[in-house]
């Protein structure tokens, strides 16, 4: 079977590396993600993964800190989670490299966008820690910016809930799915999928997002092929 999509941008969730403990890191989980990644790079498909940080820090909730240096403390947890999941896809027999917006040569490599794009074209995953490297922009809006740059055929938003909702489904039992949506949809109705620069920014750049559950971790395998899972926004 053919891939549907030749380069695609996965933003993991700092909570979905987290399994059931919520917090700090399972790497049964972290492989599992991995084992799913491989079959999307043995069947062809170039890989760049962005990872979020909650797993390891909130601390913008709790408006007790200045809000640059909390972004900035939140920015060095996505580049722990980054290393971490470099390790857990390298175990799966993947060739990883992780480039930070920040720059920690010792640990990783800086984001050079044509560097990156020679990583994809020798069938490496590259992993995209440190968000935008700025405080005031989320891990989403930094998934949005490095799938413009890398020129992604498609944006995965892996989350914990199997697509996008009129209303929380956690909360609600009535709440409906959509199979699809449009940039104009989750900016007018405020929908609770990604911030609004994020929003924007995929639809200035033409760039669909598929939302999807990350529960079972082949979906990221059947999302590459095409299956029809999840909600798309486009």
């Amino acid at each position: 079977m053919e891939p549907k999509y030749k380069r695609i941008l996965l933003k993991l969730s700092g909570e979905a590396l987290a399994g059931d403990k919520k917090t700090g890191l399972d790497y049964d989980v972290m492989t599992s993600f991995g084992e799913s990644i491989k079959k999307c790079v043995d069947a062809g498909v170039e890989v760049g993964v962005v990872v979020g940080g909650g797993n390891f820090w909130r601390g913008r909730s709790s408006g007790a800190m200045d809000r640059t240096r909390a972004d900035h403390i939140g920015m060095l947890a996505t580049a722990m989670n980054a290393l971490a999941v470099a390790d857990a896809l390298e175990n799966c027999g993947l060739e990883v490299r992780v480039q930070t917006a920040i720059s920690m040569p010792q640990v990783a490599e800086p984001y050079i966008r044509n560097k990156a794009m020679r990583h994809f074209e020798k069938g490496r995953v590259v992993i995209f820690g440190c968000g935008t490297g700025n405080p005031f922009f989320s891990t989403d809006t930094a998934a949005a910016l490095r799938a413009a740059e890398i020129e992604a055929d498609i944006f995965f938003k892996a989350t914990m809930v199997d697509g996008v909702y009129d209303k929380d489904p956690h909360k609600y039992s009535d709440a409906v799915k959509y199979d699809t949506l449009s940039f104009n949809d989750i900016l007018s109705k405020n929908l609770a999928v990604m911030d609004s620069t994020a929003a924007a920014m995929c639809k200035d750049n033409n760039i669909p997002i598929l939302v999807f559950d990350l529960g079972r971790p082949d979906n990221i395998y059947d999302a590459c092929m095409g299956m029809n899972i999840g909600t798309v926004v486009k």
